[in-house]
């Protein structure tokens, strides 16, 4: 690539992405080290492109070379690190990065909705809830996140509690997905017939979280019977 177009960072940032997405981690390095000036966008499409090729560990060191150059992440860059977190489930690695993450942006909406889902991760459910308890206006994904974190800690009661408690409006398939799977990693139930009867579409994956639910529980008649229905309504 000519040397005016690798200090371009569109063209630089979108190069990075390319390449990782083909999974060709040390050509985007490469390219990364070429380039003489590098903002927060460029440092952002590396780490990025180390949780899509499972090397989020990698994430921290850009990190700390961004700090010996003063160079600040933007929100996007910050949520990204956030899923490095996420992904390496490591607790010290999560404090480090959130003691860091600005005062102007910790309040975003994606930020705490980033924290819930990395402390949720990581098994740390209080740290995860205080994220959930400081968004004032709460979407979609806000919600879906606490209810997932619940659901990955054992927490099927909570998680329910939490679906009933979400407007109507906001809730969506993922909604759905995520309430049953807390149910069916908790056994209950009840609470899952109830809400899958409540689903007016059932989508394959819904159909699948439920099955998943009743062959847990060894009820594999009942399981059977509904991937049949579901089959003749619906054909491959």
């Amino acid at each position: 690539m000519p040397e005016n177009y690798r200090n371009n960072n569109i063209i630089s940032t979108s190069a990075i992405d390319m390449l990782m997405k083909f999974g060709d981690v040390e050509s985007a390095e490469r390219f990364f080290r070429s380039i003489k000036a590098k903002g927060a966008d460029i440092h952002g499409a590396l780490m990025n492109g180390y949780n899509l090729n499972g090397e989020s560990w990698k994430c921290f060191k850009i990190f700390e070379e961004m700090k010996e150059k003063n160079i600040i992440p933007d929100e996007i860059g910050w949520n990204i690190l956030i899923g490095a977190c996420s992904k390496s489930g490591m607790l010290h690695h999560c404090q480090y990065i959130v003691n860091q993450i600005p005062l102007n942006i910790q309040n975003k909406i994606r930020i705490q909705t980033g924290l819930i889902d990395m402390w949720g991760k990581c098994g740390s459910i209080e740290n995860a809830k205080n994220a959930f308890n400081l968004v004032v206006d709460r979407d979609t994904i806000t919600y879906n996140a606490m209810i997932n974190a619940f659901a990955l800690n054992g927490m099927g009661t909570q998680a329910v509690e939490l679906y009933r408690e979400m407007p109507n409006n906001l809730r969506d398939h993922v909604s759905q997905i995520c309430v049953l799977n807390a149910c069916s990693h908790a056994g209950l139930l009840h609470e899952a017939r109830t809400i899958f009867n409540e689903i007016s579409l059932k989508t394959e994956l819904i159909i699948t979280t439920m099955v998943d639910c009743l062959s847990r529980l060894f009820m594999f008649d009942e399981a059977q019977k509904l991937i049949e229905d579901y089959e003749k309504t619906n054909t491959p």
